[in-house]
């Protein structure tokens, strides 16, 4: 079986010659930054916004114990029932068993990139429950049977060309180009399944503590669906999006909709503190509430890099990265993608299977930049990197770097290297880009700079 460092290798070789593919990406992607731009010039103080969300996620993480308890109480006290997961595995398990406990064979679900986390889906079938995707995106990545392509963009791969093929071949409709016209297929699609759903399982952006209650913020609606529709509710959660006061929100949700998809406000946004009680028209008559560790405690241990459990899951690194831009998000070949994935992600599954994502970065800072949580995201990329090397040391690259350290350390071994290297270059440029060529890994995709006939010193001492 290939690793996953040479899926890696090998999809983003045959991506990166995808001129449409990469056309297609970086133009919705350049769209993008335009409309964020102009909406991050309505907050009064867009840094201080920063700082302000930094310190709100320092807070609740630091103390993280507390607000867990106090979130859980209130959760508690409204009549929901609350579920710790030590990990992926657990996590199905509850899930799972909730479902066959109340004999519940079909469920709706909201976009939750946790439930990806843990392969939810995969494992809901396996045990004979029927699973649709209500958002849009993720509902046209299902019929594709492939992973969403970007935290909040599922489906920004495809045209609607592709998808009206989709539509026709997979729910039997008339094609079109035109977006209205598919999402009111989608829609119709749905609707029925909302109808006939016995559960339904949604994820959330936020957890406050103060309240108990869960947000969920979305543009179209298909989550209240999935929480209003059928009696039993179950939401995935991860214990890092705990937010200590309700007033967060009025920073968090707008800032999230701002680097998400530069929109003032998310078009819904909802908040979820337990069953349905007396008096209330809707809701589920069950609510259970399963929080998830799945190793963010050991990230959490980590001082020098717990601040990637700050992350809103907004994409927005992902959509200011050029290694995201040319390789695309299914490249990872992991659930979080672009620069938060790989930082994350060798904590989440394992430092020497997934060090390559750290080392697929040309280490630019725009990701940092972009962060609205401030998390220091391109150091965090060279820690990964420090971290792998120091766990399993390379030791004929370690010799190379040490032989490399003495010739440079030294002028007269420079001086003789200088010179074998200005001897070889012509006998070098027989051999590019052939089977026998040592440098071919550099040359099959660039040119191998010439040595200057002149150095530094000898121009600098004789310059008029």
């Amino acid at each position: 079986m290939n690793s996953p460092a040479s899926q890696f290798t090998g999809h983003a070789r045959t991506v990166t010659r995808d001129l449409r593919h990469r056309h297609l990406i970086q133009t919705a992607l350049g769209k993008y930054e335009i409309i964020r731009d102009r909406r991050k010039a309505a907050f009064q103080d867009w840094n201080a916004a920063r700082q302000a969300a930094a310190e709100t996620k320092y807070e609740a993480l630091n103390h993280l114990d507390q607000y867990l308890e106090e979130f859980v109480s209130k959760l508690e006290a409204r009549g929901t029932i609350v579920h710790w997961a030590g990990d992926a595995a657990s996590a199905r398990e509850i899930i799972v068993g909730i479902l066959r406990d109340r004999n519940a064979r079909s469920v709706i679900k909201s976009k939750t990139m946790t439930a990806e986390e843990i392969h939810l889906t995969e494992a809901l079938e396996s045990a004979g429950v029927s699973v649709v995707e209500s958002d849009l995106g993720e509902f046209i990545v299902q019929l594709r049977r492939e992973a969403p392509y970007h935290l909040v963009f599922p489906a920004m791969h495809l045209t609607r060309g592709e998808i009206s093929d989709l539509f026709t071949r997979e729910l039997h409709s008339a094609p079109t180009d035109s977006p209205e016209e598919l999402t009111m297929i989608a829609r119709r699609a749905l609707r029925q399944k909302y109808l006939a759903a016995d559960a339904g399982i949604t994820g959330a952006n936020f957890a406050v503590a103060e309240t108990g209650m869960i947000a969920i913020t979305e543009n179209e609606g298909n989550a209240r669906l999935t929480a209003a529709m059928p009696k039993l509710m179950i939401s995935l959660v991860g214990i890092e999006k705990i937010l200590p006061r309700l007033e967060d929100l009025a920073l968090f949700l707008p800032m999230l909709a701002t680097t998400g998809a530069g929109q003032a406000l998310t078009g819904y946004n909802s908040l979820y503190g337990g069953p349905r009680q007396p008096g209330e028209s809707d809701g589920p008559e069950e609510f259970h509430v399963v929080l998830l560790d799945n190793r963010r405690t050991e990230l959490l241990a980590d001082a020098e890099q717990r601040d990637a459990l700050h992350c809103i899951r907004c994409g927005a690194c992902l959509n200011v990265c050029p290694i995201f831009r040319n390789v695309g998000g299914h490249t990872y070949g992991t659930t979080y993608s672009g620069p938060i994935g790989s930082v994350i992600t060798p904590h989440l599954r394992g430092l020497q299977d997934w060090k390559h994502l750290s080392a697929a970065s040309s280490l630019c800072g725009a990701c940092t930049e972009a962060c609205p949580v401030k998390i220091d995201l391109h150091h965090h990329l060279l820690q990964n990197r420090r971290n792998a090397a120091r766990q399993k040391p390379r030791r004929l690259e370690q010799l190379g770097w040490k032989i490399f350290g003495v010739i440079v350390g030294h002028p007269w071994l420079y001086a003789i290297a200088r010179f074998f290297a200005l001897a070889a270059q012509p006998f070098h440029a027989l051999f590019t880009g052939s089977r026998v060529d040592p440098a071919r890994a550099w040359t099959n995709s660039r040119d191998l700079p010439p040595v200057a006939r002149q150095n530094f010193k000898h121009w600098w001492r004789h310059r008029s």
